[in-house]
């Protein structure tokens, strides 16, 4: 061989040597570009934060001057990758569940706009309960049924959006969503029904037939709905959640307007988290993720979490977060990781204030 050919053959193995590395330099990559961004149909749900809501609610004349604090607790739901999703495996404080589980089905943009009604719902009943509690005027105008979600067989799919409000149905007008669901009712499947809604505050209609309501032997327009309503206060009140979604921070709000409207002083000084929602009535209902609201608590240094309690029977805790109530949930959490946080249990708005004041 001659000194031509070898090093013909020399360069050449350096160009093979060079390809491989630029080879396996884009594999690799490619790799970590899939690990750190490629969407799983998984999300991760970690402990978010508890935030105080003395900048949350605003209200004219009653500012928050005591020391201590309310605080509303929130959970981190944000949708895996791989890298993330091994991650989570090792986080005892993360859970890994199915996108159809989170979103039920709805697109991400759809999923958030339920979450900030829920919100601005439970804002509004946070300031009915509130107000009454503290013998101040208020009173609901009931602006009609909002859509949550619209089935797949109902008929005005494509027409009525989520997030529209139904205001008339055959041009009548009802104060509960139970109002139109019994006038929707009486009437015979595939008869036609016109609806009227507002679509991004423009009124519209459409008319179609009625559907037959899966599990039940009633007609319906086939969505799924909740009252959507509107709060006036003589004294005048402003609640911004920021970025928090969902009905989970119902009985904290409640607690923190209940507070600045009758400058009693309910915290002593504490940092006093919770969660629940409340209702027309001031009970508390239970929520999802309180395990990871009391990790949460615990890290910004609260003293007392309020948990939702109903009484545990064999049925209920079937089907409950894992197989416990919220306050058993909570409790068991707190012994766990957060021992020196005080889980309380609470039926109704009254039951929190009664804990307050007593101690």
């Amino acid at each position: 061989m001659t000194k031509m050919s070898k090093k013909k053959n020399n360069n050449q193995s350096q160009d093979h040597r060079i390809l491989r590395r630029i080879l396996w330099g884009l594999i690799a990559v490619l790799f970590v570009g899939w690990a750190l961004f490629w969407p799983l149909n998984r999300y991760i749900e970690t402990p978010g934060t508890a935030d105080s809501l003395k900048s949350y609610v605003t209200i004219k004349g009653h500012p928050d001057k005591r020391s201590g604090s309310f605080m509303i607790t929130s959970v981190y739901l944000q949708q895996a990758r791989p890298v993330t999703w091994v991650w989570a495996q090792f986080d005892p404080h993360a859970t890994i569940e199915s996108a159809n589980d989170v979103t039920g089905g709805q697109s991400g943009e759809t999923y958030n706009k339920v979450q900030d009604f829920y919100m601005q719902s439970a804002i509004n009943e946070a300031i009915d309960v509130a107000y009454k509690a503290a013998h101040q005027p208020v009173t609901k105008q009931y602006l009609g049924i909002y859509v949550l979600s619209v089935q797949p067989n109902s008929r005005f799919r494509g027409k009525i959006k989520v997030g529209d409000t139904i205001t008339k149905v055959n041009g009548h007008h009802f104060n509960t969503a139970q109002g139109y669901q019994k006038y929707i009712g009486k009437r015979p499947v595939g008869s036609n029904l016109t609806v009227s809604y507002l679509h991004n505050g423009k009124e519209k209609q459409a008319t179609q037939r009625l559907v037959k309501l899966p599990g039940v032997s009633r007609s319906g327009i086939g969505i799924m709905l909740t009252d959507n309503v509107k709060v006036h206060t003589k004294i005048p009140v402003k609640v911004n959640p920021g970025q928090l979604g969902g009905p989970s921070g119902g009985l904290m709000f409640s607690l923190q307007i209940y507070e600045q409207l009758t400058n009693k002083n309910l915290r002593h000084g504490q940092k006093i988290a919770g969660t629940g929602t409340i209702n027309p009535d001031g009970s508390v209902g239970e929520i999802g993720g309180i395990d990871k609201k009391v990790i949460a608590a615990h890290r910004a240094g609260a003293k007392v979490f309020f948990a939702p309690y109903v009484k545990p029977s064999k049925l209920l805790l079937k089907y409950e977060e894992h197989h416990m109530t919220n306050y058993q949930l909570a409790k068991y959490t707190a012994k766990k990781y957060a021992p020196e946080i005080k889980v309380v249990p609470v039926k109704t708005f009254d039951d929190a204030v009664n804990y307050l004041e007593k101690n």
